[in-house]
């Protein structure tokens, strides 16, 4: 429903605020209203776009007073839906709130604010010999605020974790307008809830982060990355199982099969990093291994067959090649067809068998639908990209995949996983969310969002209905 926005918010707006805080531009419209999903037509009102948190606080309350819906913007690089403003909400984008504090070298700490983006973190700690390490391939883009509103995950889980257990503290602003410093940078807080929590991953449905206290951890002295060709998924987890029992610390774990790598090989016409062909590929990371400790490890996998084939970067340049495949994987998918995009979360225990199980449910359902699999295997992290066949209109394939995602999600259900890993629920998942939480978790859920947010203008029609 098409939210009606009073000429009285507008000329609070202008006689409070900057005037250039404020665009209505057609073009600004389209391009903040919407993140990477494309699904859905954006139709937000306006976008503020804020330099500092006692703006943001100033604009909450107006919105507040007028009952405007506010839908918080990041770097938009979601797959859920959940930065889409389509009905006349005003789209609060902190693109314009970059500053990051000097580095807290003591401490292993670092403020930021929310629009920082996260390759700029990066290189803002680097120096110091330092890193915020949630890395993914959006990192280029993806800011600081939508990564720890969506508990954003990526390559390096196996190894860190996900974002909330790399944040300090936050800064947020709250519905009615007043400013929550949670935290700062204290290693321990044992003074009742930590409120922090609620925010991280709520996807900004209980409040606008506007800034935030990051934990760094040293840049590792030495990686080593290597892609081998194996038989199947079963020699995937086999692999795992065996590069795990090592002891060998892995600092990444990826998976992809032949359908992912020849849309890249299309795509950036390039040629395939392993001359023999194979159905499924591994791209490890390792970190500080001694260099005979690999090599006796690498050469132990090909002796025991655990492997067909592979190659093992010898400098940074061929390392960024091999990860350079691993992460233009949904460009190249989107470049060379149009994907139906799934991330779905399972025990590792439960990889092999589902993704066998789902195999033979699309081929039984839908015969003729290539499905592009990939992910991270260390954390249990399947990304299901449905490519949409040629003889099939896109809404004609799009209202199958409606069907294809009670199908999926089903089975992920019957395997104790999740349905969203780490893009979130936002708009495209909500109906499916009952397949994750029980009704009693929804329940309470939905009590946290009426205390915060009473009137419903945070995010509204995301994650879940009042």
């Amino acid at each position: 429903m098409q939210r009606l926005v009073s000429p009285a918010f507008f000329d609070s707006m202008a006689a409070e605020l900057p005037a250039d805080l404020l665009s209505r531009d057609p073009g600004d419209l389209e391009e903040y209203g919407r993140d990477w999903t494309r699904l859905l037509p954006p139709a937000p009102s306006a976008i503020a776009l804020p330099r500092t948190t006692t703006e943001v606080a100033q604009i909450v309350k107006l919105c507040a007073e007028h009952s405007v819906a506010i839908v918080p913007s990041g770097g938009r690089t979601g797959l859920a839906g959940g930065a889409l403003a389509a009905h006349g909400e005003l789209v609060m984008s902190l693109s314009r709130m970059r500053a990051m504090d000097p580095v807290d070298a003591l401490g292993g700490t670092v403020r930021v604010q929310a629009g920082a983006v996260t390759e700029a973190v990066h290189e803002h700690a680097r120096p110091y010999g330092l890193t915020w390490p949630i890395d993914f391939a959006a990192k280029g883009s993806s800011t600081i605020g939508g990564n720890i509103s969506t508990n954003a995950g990526g390559v390096k889980v196996i190894r860190w974790g996900l974002t909330r257990q790399w944040v300090m503290g936050l800064q947020v602003v709250v519905a009615n307008g007043d400013v929550l410093e949670l935290n700062g940078a204290l290693e321990k807080n044992n003074t009742g809830l930590d409120l922090r929590q609620l925010f991280i991953g709520s996807e900004g449905t209980l409040g606008i982060i506007t800034a935030a206290t990051l934990k760094l951890a040293p840049i590792p002295t030495k990686l080593d990355v290597m892609l081998f060709a194996v038989d199947d998924l079963a020699a995937v987890i086999r692999l795992f199982r065996e590069t795990r029992s090592s002891k060998l610390t892995i600092s990444a774990y990826e998976m992809f099969t032949d359908a992912c790598l020849a849309r890249v090989v299309a795509h950036r016409k390039i040629r395939s990093p392993l001359s023999t062909p194979s159905t499924h590929y591994v791209l490890v990371e390792l970190e500080n291994v001694p260099a005979d400790a690999l090599e006796l490890w690498v050469s132990s996998l090909f002796e025991r067959g655990l492997v067909r084939d592979g190659v093992l970067a010898q400098h940074g340049g061929e390392a960024r090649d091999l990860w350079t495949v691993r992460e233009s994987i949904s460009e190249a998918l989107s470049a060379t067809g149009f994907p139906y995009k799934n991330d779905v979360s399972l025990p590792i225990s439960a990889l092999e068998t589902f993704g066998i199980e789902l195999q033979q449910v699309f081929a039984r359902r839908y015969p003729g639908w290539e499905i592009c699999l990939f992910g991270h295997i260390g954390d249990g992290n399947f990304h299901v990209n449905v490519m949409k066949p040629d003889d099939l209109t896109t809404s004609a394939f799009l209202e199958r995949t409606g069907e294809a995602n009670r199908d999926l999600f089903d089975l992920v259900r019957s395997h104790g996983g999740s349905i969203s890993a780490e893009h979130g629920v936002g708009l495209l998942k909500k109906e499916w969310i009952g397949w994750s939480r029980s009704p009693e978790e929804l329940s309470l859920m939905r009590a946290v969002k009426r205390a915060l947010d009473p009137q419903y203008l945070f995010n509204p029609g995301k994650i879940m209905d009042p």
